[in-house]
This record gives structure tokens, sequence and C-alpha cells, in this order.
């Protein structure tokens, strides 16, 4: 039978403060990258210093940390992952995300008291490719994005039972199998298989006949073009059910170029509902802010993917992301001193500008939002003002309901 001890929520960071967002907001684990070899070449990632930083607080918080190991290096950057691995080890990275077979090779005998997870790029898909891989001494799997229920429940069923399997249940889809795309490179000169990706397959593409110069024309009769390539984001919230119980181990999101508030808010809702659907499987039901909670991040249209078979098809009327709320402040302290004179007080930083009078929308530690309203706003010398206009200021604000520390302020568009 499985526990909630068989089930690991993996979030992304892509630099400390969405580390801290996985942390606080219920991930098991986290996976993130060093300064190399790692897929997400345009997120600030770790370097060893903060790396060991991360590791400690995740292991005193009972987390894990996978580092990424999962570009496909040329022969010129072979010799550097001796020392990588073995840095890696001595800081006491959990596991190592890894798509290339000479990179694991090398993780095994510099590094062999790592785990070594297999990368959804190297695209597997059957059971046989997981019990090789298992042989060479994987522990765990991260699934092709292309699997079925039915797909993955037959490799559970035909693997060892102390391999685990991995899956991405949230965040951007790659319109190429497994992520093995060469667009960005052949148009940018950016390798998307070693961590560069220009993401062109978002662009807006029109027709050009050579005759015409200056004329562009639509794909398809639409007055913006077309987008050709644009795959729907994954959202797999209301299907915890079935996302257990067949066989998965770990429930991965996607995200590691994305913002502490979106690992946040990811985070928060999969936490919650995994949650739920354990305290009483048999009544289990999605609760509506967990799925509310999940359209207050930037997203494109949400999808499941091919879970349940066929494909999860593109967005063709725009290339852009839904944004209806703004992140606006975060809460740092309570009642502060300076302004003593005044009470119930929470001090914050601002993000984007809001006002005196504003309804806004709390995420608190505890992930149940809930809304309030500022009452007031002041300066750091106590003057009241009527807009927050100035980012990363630090404000004071009096609102009709306490705003625990640590608190991601919102406000709807």
């Amino acid at each position: 039978m499985v526990t909630i001890n068989d089930i690991e929520l993996l979030s992304p960071a892509g630099d400390m403060e969405c580390f801290n967002s996985a942390l606080d907001f219920g991930a098991n684990a986290i996976y993130l990258a060093g300064k190399q070899f790692g897929m997400r070449a345009g997120a600030s990632n770790f370097d060893m210093d903060n790396l060991k930083i991360a590791v400690n607080k995740a292991h005193q918080n009972g987390a894990k940390v996978y580092v990424t190991c999962n570009t496909l290096p040329r022969s010129n950057e072979i010799e550097l992952l001796p020392e990588f691995l073995q840095n890696a080890q001595n800081i006491g990275v959990d596991a190592f995300i890894i798509a290339d077979l000479g990179v694991m090779n090398l993780a095994g005998k510099y590094a062999p008291n790592v785990e070594r997870h297999i990368s959804t790029q190297t695209g597997v898909v059957n059971y046989e490719t997981a019990n090789v891989l298992y042989n060479m001494g994987a522990s765990r799997v991260v699934l092709a994005r292309e699997m079925t229920f039915d797909d993955i429940r037959e490799i559970r069923a035909k693997i060892p039972k102390d391999m685990e399997i991995e899956v991405f249940v949230h965040g951007s889809m790659c319109v190429s199998f497994s992520g093995r795309c060469l667009i960005s490179s052949y148009m940018t000169g950016r390798d998307a298989n070693r961590g560069d990706c220009a993401q062109p397959c978002r662009w807006k593409y029109h027709l050009f006949e050579q005759n015409r110069e200056g004329q562009y024309f639509p794909v398809e009769e639409d007055s913006d073009g077309t987008f050709l390539y644009n795959s729907r984001d994954l959202c797999m919230i209301e299907h915890i059910p079935e996302l257990v119980e067949s066989g998965i181990t770990s429930l991965k999101i996607e995200g590691r170029a994305k913002s502490a508030y979106y690992t946040a808010v990811t985070t928060n809702a999969y936490r919650h509902a995994i949650n739920d659907y354990f305290a009483d499987k048999e009544n289990y039901s999605l609760k509506p802010w967990i799925r509310q909670e999940l359209d207050k991040v930037s997203h494109r249209e949400y999808n499941t993917g091919f879970f349940f078979g066929g494909e999860p098809g593109q967005v063709v009327n725009n290339g852009g992301y839904i944004r209806e709320y703004d992140v606006v402040a975060v809460c740092e302290e309570i009642d502060c001193e300076i302004m003593e004179n005044i009470n119930g007080l929470t001090k914050v930083v601002q993000r984007n500008r809001f006002f005196k009078g504003d309804e806004v929308d709390i995420l608190t530690p505890s992930g149940i939002p809930f809304l309030t309203t500022v009452k007031n706003i002041y300066n750091i010398y106590g003057q009241e003002v009527e807009v927050a206009n100035h980012a990363m200021e630090e404000l004071y604000i009096n609102t009709d309901a306490d705003i625990p520390v640590k608190s991601i302020i919102r406000k709807k568009r």
C-alpha cells in the first residue's frame, strides 16, 4: 500500500530565493544546477559555496538536493567533470540527474556515494531500457514526458522494486520529443541541449515570399500570425490519485528558470493536494482553492500532457503567457519597533506597484491563501503614502488581517 512517505514532491530552484521558496512551501526534494553541466544556463544557478549552504539547509529540514548534470558535454568538457562530481559529493548532494552515459560512468567512478537519476532528456519509454540503466547503477529514471499512465504502470511492473520512477506533473512542455530540439541552435546559435534554449518555438511566424519583399503572410487566417510550435503547459493537479497509484515515486514540477513566486505557488498547491489525498483517500476531492492557485502564476493554457493518450496540442492563437496576478510585496517582519507608535504593522519589500485601499491576496507559509485590504502604507520614515511606487522599497502596511512572516502579497490585475 502506497503511503505519503513513498511519494516525493520535487521542486525546481534556479537560485537561492527559489530554493527557499521550495523548502518553505513543502518540497521533499529540490533539483538545481551548479555553474556547469545544467540544462538551464539562463538561471543564476549555484556555485559550490551556495550549493553547500543549500544542501545543509535542505538536510536540516529533512529534504534532499539533486544536482542536474544533464547537458550533453563535448569532449573538451569531460576533463572538468571529475572535480565537479567530487566536489558535489563532498558537499553532500543526494543525487545527480544525468542524461549522458559517459557522465553516468564518471559519476559512478568519482562520486560513488551519490545516487544517479536518469534525466528525461535520455528519452526512456520502455522497461528494457530502464532495466539496462538500473544494471549500470541508476537508482531512478525520469521517464520521457510522452508516456501514458498505461505505459508507466507497465514499466513499474517490469523493473526492480527499488528502482524509482519520476515524472513531470507541472510546467512548460518542450515541443520536441524529450526536449531533443535543434530549432534554437539553428536559428540563434544557442544550443538547447547544452542548457541555452532561446525558445524560438514560442515566437510568432509568418510565410515570406521571395519576390514580395516586406510582405508577410500568415500561415492561417489570423491577423496576428500563427504560433507553429507553441506547446501548452502541463498541469496534473486534478489527477493526484492516478499519479500516486500508478507506481510513480517522485512528482516533479518544471521551472528552474522561473521565479521564486512560481516555485512557491506550484509547490504549495501540489503539497496540499498530496496531503489531502493521503488524509482521506476514499473521500478525496481537490479543493477548489488549490486549483485556483495555479491560475495565479504566469502560465500558458493548461493540459494533461500525454498521460491519458493523444497529443497535448499547441496554442496557435498566441505566444504569450496568461498573467492574471502580480506579486506586489513580500512580508519580512511584523509589529516593527521603528513604527511602534502604530499597531498591527507588517514590514514588506515592494515588488510591484500597489495602492492604499487595494484588496490583496496573501499566500502564507501555511499555504492557505486569504484576502485582505491595505488600509495604510508608510515609508521607513513613518510618513504615510498613497502608493507603493518604488521597486524593492521597504514599507510598512496596515491591513485588516494579520500577515505572517514569509507571506507573498499578490494583487489581481
